[in-house]
């Protein structure tokens, strides 16, 4: 790890002149500043740390100033064109109520990935779901007949058309960005995972240049997953048979978004599961007690979710999750896009409320409360170019992205019968 000196030190006098020379003809410089501690939204998080850098690092320039030309995203490439060749990167920000243009050392080279790695984690993915759909279909482990392992077939096409669908929506938007990444990377989890897989993830190689590609890329995976999610799970719970209500030691009853209360509605005509003791209350209030997951004694009916259905709920739930306003998840990406540095204020409200649905409801969120607060992080980088407004279609379309996610939103999404 980098320890940054306490002071910012720009020894060349040379260079600070080149730099400026660069960008007279796009940007009017007003002055110079050399800060020793990075403002509140210009400090990023340099790698390996988790908590972002307020020192700054040597060699910094602040340019104060004014645009030459109204279209800023023009004017950052030009000048990202420029300062290359001095091994520095532009950043645009707003600061102090002026515009800053900020001389950063270093120049991100990305280096190519090795493809046989994301190949083989797909084909071992892609074996991990068909033996735990296998054993979900069979209830037997390991599947032992060719019968048997074919049956995990349903589960396996329908989590990795959704994860492909997702992983490839984020791919394609950012290389149409010109933006650097990598092919997917799955994560295979047999058995122990319910549905065989951890999920998948790409890697961007370079920095998001403006919040419109940030949004592109953030909204672009979960849209893909859900033009195949949506019908899968019409499709498995149309065919899933309504029974008894069994409860046992290993019962669990998956939890309900109104998206999927809606659904098994329209399926099969009647709000599930359908507990006696609901039987005469108001169509409202057992809509409410089924959202929040309040399960009451005695018999009652659900759907016998066959290996479709299962997977494309548990779509449907990851999705959900993936676009929570908060951090770098993709729903954080989106709310980053409309309340810039102040997301981060809402990023932490929703950790703590995590954090108390864990203790007092559903236990999983505390461990979501625990991996975004270590590990993905409350708060959200800028882009380089942090002037560039997201504009109102996209604006529109991210308020949309949020209803949806309350749609999705599963309160509690699995406990014991």
């Amino acid at each position: 790890m980098t320890d940054y000196p306490s002071q910012n030190l720009v020894l060349d006098g040379t260079l600070v002149s080149k730099l400026r020379a660069d960008i007279e003809d796009v940007f009017h410089v007003d002055r110079v500043e050399l800060p020793r501690e990075l403002p509140p939204g210009i400090a990023w998080l340099p790698r390996g740390r988790r908590r972002a850098a307020t020192s700054a690092p040597s060699g910094i320039i602040f340019f104060i100033g004014t645009l030459l030309r109204q279209d800023s995203e023009e004017v950052y490439d030009l000048i990202a064109e420029r300062w290359q060749a001095h091994d520095y990167t532009p950043l645009l920000r707003r600061y102090k109520g002026e515009i800053a243009l900020i001389a950063r050392p270093g120049v991100v080279t990305p280096k190519p990935a090795n493809p046989w790695v994301n190949l083989v984690l797909a084909l071992v993915t892609i074996f991990s779901v068909l033996l735990t759909g296998a054993t979900y279909e069979c209830q037997c482990f390991p599947p032992t007949t060719l019968s048997e392992w074919l049956g995990g077939l349903p589960m396996m096409l329908t989590m990795m058309v959704i994860l492909l669908a997702h992983e490839f929506g984020h791919y394609f938007a950012a290389r149409h960005h010109k933006v650097a990444v990598t092919l997917p990377y799955f994560i295979p989890l047999p058995v122990i995972s319910p549905v065989g897989t951890l999920g998948a993830f790409i890697q961007l190689r370079t920095p998001f240049k403006t919040k419109k590609q940030l949004f592109d890329i953030g909204i672009a995976g979960p849209l893909g997953g859900l033009i195949f999610a949506i019908p899968l799970v019409f499709w498995g719970v149309a065919t899933s048979p309504v029974n008894e209500i069994t409860r046992g030691e290993t019962s669990l009853l998956e939890g309900n978004s109104v998206f999927y209360l809606l659904v098994k509605y329209l399926m099969h005509g009647q709000l599930l599961p359908n507990f006696d003791q609901y039987a005469n209350l108001p169509f409202w209030q057992e809509s409410l007690l089924l959202l929040v997951g309040l399960i009451p004694a005695g018999g009652g009916t659900d759907i016998l979710m066959n290996s479709v259905a299962f997977a494309a709920w548990f779509g449907l739930f990851v999705t959900a999750m993936n676009l929570m306003p908060v951090g770098q998840l993709d729903g954080g990406h989106l709310i980053y896009c409309i309340l810039g540095q102040r997301a981060r204020w809402l990023g932490a409200a929703l950790v703590a409320a995590m954090f108390l649905a864990g203790v007092f409801w559903w236990s999983g969120w505390f461990v979501w409360a625990m991996l975004i607060f270590f590990i993905i992080g409350t708060g959200h980088p800028p882009p380089l170019n942090d002037l560039v407004e997201l504009g109102p279609t996209r604006k529109l379309a991210a308020y949309l992205t949020l209803v949806v996610f309350f749609l999705l939103f599963m309160p509690n999404p699995l406990q014991p019968m």
